[in-house]
């Protein structure tokens, strides 16, 4: 049976998205978003999906890489609201409502770690991906959750939040890529005090405590 995506994590983002605009605003999204343009795929003219797209940040830049169609897809309806310009689809990414071979190119942003069968979301992608295909996604980093850092936030109730994640190995999601028949071909991570070194209201700490630990990866494959 496909897996779906928890009711926590849809509570975590409900109470985010006041909050959430379609834009990277803050240092981890800013290096995150900028790695993920350094192996963003050819898009012009092609059909695209922004898979859990939240506020449509990506959807922007796909708009701007001059894809041909978009389609945004997110579980979370306050999120999606940010989204604009776009064809808009409120459903969960562990059972997506499209045909095989739907899209030429898949960017997911931050979103894996959500997904509690890597397995199961790498054969929904590559299910609705065209032969020939790319998928491009980031995920917080393995190695930054094992250490038991989280990605949290206050929301406008100053209430702090923590998003749910599992912490999938490296090995995990390379498995599954295989398995769905794709092949990768690009990885990046993400290291405090390297990538990651905008300051922000008491960095110092923070960058002397975890110094070198990759906090992001980056992934590209094809299909």
């Amino acid at each position: 049976m496909t897996q779906t995506l928890n009711a926590a994590t849809l509570a975590a983002y409900e109470h985010w998205a006041p909050l959430y605009p379609p834009m990277p605003h803050n240092p981890l999204m800013r290096v995150e978003q900028a790695a993920m343009l350094e192996l963003w795929p050819e898009t012009a003219g092609r059909r695209a999906l922004d898979l859990a797209a939240g506020s449509g940040r990506y959807s922007r830049l796909l708009a701007d890489s001059q894809a041909a169609e978009i389609v945004a897809v997110d579980f979370c309806a306050p999120m999606l609201a940010w989204v604009s310009a776009v064809s808009r689809v409120c459903a969960d990414m562990m059972r997506l409502p499209f045909a095989n071979c739907t899209f030429d190119v898949i960017i997911s942003g931050l979103a894996l770690g959500h997904a509690s069968s890597v397995h199961e979301w790498m054969q929904q992608a590559a299910r609705v991906l065209k032969p020939g295909g790319v998928l491009l996604y980031s995920d917080f980093h393995p190695e930054a959750a094992r250490m038991s850092l989280t990605r949290s936030f206050s929301d406008q109730d100053d209430v702090t939040w923590t998003v749910p994640h599992h912490c999938h190995a490296i090995a995990c999601p390379m498995a599954a890529a295989q398995a769905a028949d794709l092949t990768v071909d690009k990885m990046h991570e993400i290291h405090v005090g390297r990538e990651l070194s905008e300051p922000f209201p008491n960095s110092e700490e923070f960058y002397e405590q975890w110094n070198g630990l990759p906090v992001v990866l980056v992934v590209r494959a094809r299909k």
